[in-house]
């Protein structure tokens, strides 16, 4: 259990692809010297799961560690507790990796496996890249306060339940009574002249 030929590791992979495990997450940045965590969850009950990491450097998978159902951690050659952990889980729950002291050395993509049917299943697999410090999000710096000078009207919703000066609901009606009362105005004076003349005539002929 503590060594499994990576030939035959590799004839699998392919067919795994088909029957993924799940995995999460996808792909981990973590800084040096911290620690990271990478899980798999089984939907149905195994005899035990395992841990590999595929070196793109190396070219070759490397056996982590074996978790069986009783919660028994058995590692690798040259793979100590102090650096990897593994914690189990029964039916339908989580099994994770963990990984304390991070060097650029972990780097590598993480796959946990089943054994069914004298088959091993991996699983989507995790990429681990494992930097000095971390990318900082680039500082976003707040728009600058408007010059624009503020408008003598007052906001629609204002001028609506005011009625005041600058909503078209008033100064239209206003400027078309005027126009009404202007030529109304005009029509008199028109009347009045025309009045006088009339009397002006008829006094002077008498």
């Amino acid at each position: 259990k503590e060594v499994i030929n990576c030939a035959l590791l590799s004839l699998f992979l392919g067919f795994g692809r088909s029957l993924l495990v799940p995995q999460a997450p996808g792909s981990v940045l973590a800084q040096a010297n911290s620690k990271a965590a990478i899980l798999c969850t089984l939907k149905a009950e195994q005899t035990g799961v395992y841990w590999y990491r595929w070196s793109q450097q190396r070219q070759q998978f490397q056996f982590l560690a074996f978790s069986s159902p009783l919660g028994k951690a058995t590692f690798g050659a040259n793979i100590t507790q102090g650096k990897f952990s593994v914690r189990g889980a029964s039916y339908g729950s989580s099994h994770s990796l963990q990984i304390a002291h991070l060097h650029s050395s972990d780097n590598g993509t993480y796959y946990c496996s089943i054994s069914q049917s004298s088959q091993l299943l991996l699983g989507s697999g995790t990429r681990l890249g494992v930097v000095d410090a971390l990318p900082v999000p680039p500082k976003t710096t707040p728009a600058p306060p408007s010059r624009r000078k503020p408008s003598r009207c007052m906001p629609k919703r204002r001028a609506a339940d005011r009625q005041g000066a600058c909503s078209p609901l008033v100064w239209v009606p206003l400027a078309f009574g005027a126009v009404i009362l202007l030529l109304s105005l005009v029509s008199t004076a028109q009347r009045l002249h025309r009045l006088r003349r009339r009397l002006w005539l008829r006094i002077h002929r008498q």
